[in-house]
């Protein structure tokens, strides 16, 4: 068994497919109307084009805010990406404006960092096991 998809509820999928594909450096893979202006619209690594992939989900149903209101009040990350190097990509996505709640925090054998996807979640980087 493995994971095969995985999702963040996002509250424009168009901003979100932006934040993710040129700012963040994933590849778009589905992109199929649902109606309604709803979207199956997913990202992978470039990297892995057949790997897990991101649906960039509509944040509609009425649990998602507060859900995600709650998790941003208290500074949790929805999902964790990991990078080689968490300096290296702080200071990348610094440069394209991306707004960090917790600059790189070095933990022994992992090193952390958070953002804002401007999607309305907190994402985590961690550095890739090895």
């Amino acid at each position: 068994m493995k994971i095969h998809l995985t999702s963040v509820f996002v509250d424009d999928q168009a901003k979100a497919l932006h934040f993710y594909t040129e700012v963040l450096g994933f590849t778009k893979k589905h992109d199929i109307p649902l109606g309604g202006g709803a979207r199956w619209l997913t990202v992978v690594s470039p990297d892995e084009p057949g790997g897990t992939e991101l649906l960039l989900e509509p944040a509609g149903h009425p649990a998602v805010g507060p859900y995600r209101t709650a998790l941003v009040a208290d500074g949790i990350p929805l999902a964790q990406f990991a990078v080689a190097d968490v300096q290296a990509e702080y200071e990348r996505l610094r440069g394209h404006g991306v707004r960090f709640t917790q600059e790189p925090v070095d933990m022994g054998n992992v090193t952390t960092a958070v953002f804002d996807d401007t999607c309305g979640n907190l994402i985590q980087l961690a550095t890739q096991p090895q």
